[in-house]
């Protein structure tokens, strides 16, 4: 068997090493490996009960995550956005072990803090890459049938091991459920597909948003709305039809709301008592969810700042905390003295922000939160400015996906940690190496042929796409050769030759 070669036409290199074919015949099957066993991890009920099934579902994880990162393509072009997030992850993940030996936390509880960031590290690490469009294909795939099978099966446990509503209602959204509502806004509000299939899906999110009675969630789900109506419209010319269609969207939605409302009518009675009436069960007036989170992120703040060492390093992952007792009158009524003090935690924060300060202080902390805000603007500027002048340019729809789901990383840290459970992390380490790495892409393209590359897009027809539309369609032989032919007259993109 012979080895396959690329030739990066639109770069002006000499070819350059990638993926042989042959010997990385069981990518797909590393990627399916990498990305789904994770979709059904759970958390028990009790620290007591076994955690034997959750190491096993991590194990494979690990294992493929790192075969893939080892045969991955490598870039032949620096990159300063891919640099800056990856060093901002170094600090985040490798250099935490600095401030574990200066604090000498448990180490256990480091470990198991830690690898939902590590995860969220592998996933970048194995995604950012000049993979085929095949391999694209297979990890949006993945992702998205993995977010799905997170979604049912974390309602089913949900449900399965709670009692009410009241009781329920924590444990039946997954971690990745604005992730998934960002792909199916993609689907609909940019992309402009309704599909019985995606409609359904969407309608059982709406469903379980309804019964989680969790205000963060609505506030997630309308800003990740925005941000898809924002990133179809390219220029202000076509703000006002991007708004006309987002409004029939949001009519769309609105009306699966209301019918979840009828199928479920005390859902509606909890919403009114949540929003309403939450603050009136305090003696305080305050809503009692709101004065925990404070409570906690207060004294996450009040041990960091201890001293010059933890405030530049901070105190460190699975470091105990505790509620500041400067909010114990606010929350009078709703738990004793004794009770309050009681409460003490190690695992990863509910405010992702401050969590993050608290666990490595402004050297260690910090640098990661920043960079995928940083590098959420860049990628949203390159994908309108391509939309623009060549909205049939490859790698747009999936950099317009990645975006939405990666944006669904700070609108899920309203109200917890989106790196607290495991699969999250991962999933969106993926969508965040996938948004740079097309990112990348786009840039060398317009870099070596910015006129001819956009005329070219700009004539090619739409290719017809199999359900669920979320990526790209495989090619035939014959349409394979035709464009490998183009590609040796123009220079479009990166192409295998034999």
């Amino acid at each position: 068997m012979g080895d396959t070669t690329y030739r990066h036409a639109f770069a002006g290199k000499p070819p350059v090493e990638r993926e042989p074919a042959m010997r990385n015949s069981y990518a797909n099957l590393w990627i399916w490996l990498f990305i789904c066993p994770l979709a059904m991890d759970y958390k028990a009920v009790d620290d007591q009960s076994s955690h034997l099934a959750q190491v096993l579902l991590a194990l494979p994880t690990l294992g493929a995550g790192l075969a893939l990162w080892l045969i991955a393509p490598r870039f032949a072009v620096k990159s300063k956005l891919r640099a800056l997030v990856t060093f901002s992850l170094i600090l985040c993940v490798p250099a935490s072990l600095i401030t574990e030996l200066i604090q000498e936390n448990d180490f256990g509880n480091y470990l198991r803090v830690q690898l939902p960031f590590a995860l969220f590290m592998l996933g970048y690490l194995a995604c950012c890459r000049p993979w085929q469009d095949s391999r694209i294909e297979q990890i949006e795939k993945s992702m998205f049938w993995a977010n799905v099978i997170c979604l049912v099966f974390t309602f089913v446990y949900g449900m399965a091991t709670g009692g009410g509503l009241e009781d329920v209602r924590y444990r039946i959204v997954s971690p990745t459920f604005l992730a998934l509502q960002a792909v199916l806004l993609h689907e609909f509000v940019i992309a402009k597909r309704f599909t019985p299939f995606t409609l359904a899906l969407f309608m059982g999110t709406i469903v379980v948003e309804l019964l989680s009675v969790t205000r963060s969630l609505l506030i997630g789900t309308a800003l990740l709305f925005a941000l898809a109506t924002w990133m179809s419209a390219p220029s202000p010319r076509y703000l006002m039809r991007a708004a006309m269609r987002a409004l029939a969207t949001g009519i769309v939605i609105a009306g699966m709301a209301f019918a979840g409302m009828q199928l479920f009518p005390g859902v509606g009675a909890h919403w009114t008592q949540r929003i309403l009436f939450a603050s009136e069960d305090t003696k305080t007036g305050k809503d009692p969810t709101t004065i925990t989170r404070l409570a906690e992120m207060q004294d996450q703040y009040d041990q960091t700042m201890q001293s010059p060492t933890t405030i530049l390093t901070g105190v460190g992952y699975g470091h105990m905390y505790h509620y500041s007792p400067k909010f114990l009158p606010d929350l009078a009524g709703q738990i004793s003295k004794k009770d309050f003090y009681a409460i003490h935690d190690w695992a990863a924060g509910h405010n992702f922000w401050v969590y993050q300060f608290f666990a490595g202080g402004l050297l260690f902390g910090i640098a990661m939160p920043l960079a995928v805000l940083y590098a959420l603007y860049k990628c949203t500027a390159t994908y309108r400015r391509w939309r623009a002048t060549a909205p049939a340019a490859p790698y747009l729809p999936v950099l317009g996906r990645a975006i939405l789901v990666t944006a669904a990383l700070p609108a899920t840290s309203i109200g917890g940690n989106p790196l607290g459970p495991r699969f999250s992390g991962l999933v969106f380490g993926v969508s965040l190496g996938l948004m740079v790495a097309m990112t990348i892409q786009l840039k060398r393209l317009a870099a070596t042929h910015p006129h001819r590359a956009s005329r070219s897009e700009g004539r090619r027809k739409p290719q017809p796409r199999r359900e669920p539309h979320f990526a790209p369609t495989r090619e035939t032989t014959a349409g394979t050769q035709g464009r490998l032919e183009r590609v040796e007259r123009i220079g479009e993109r990166t192409e295998p030759t034999v």
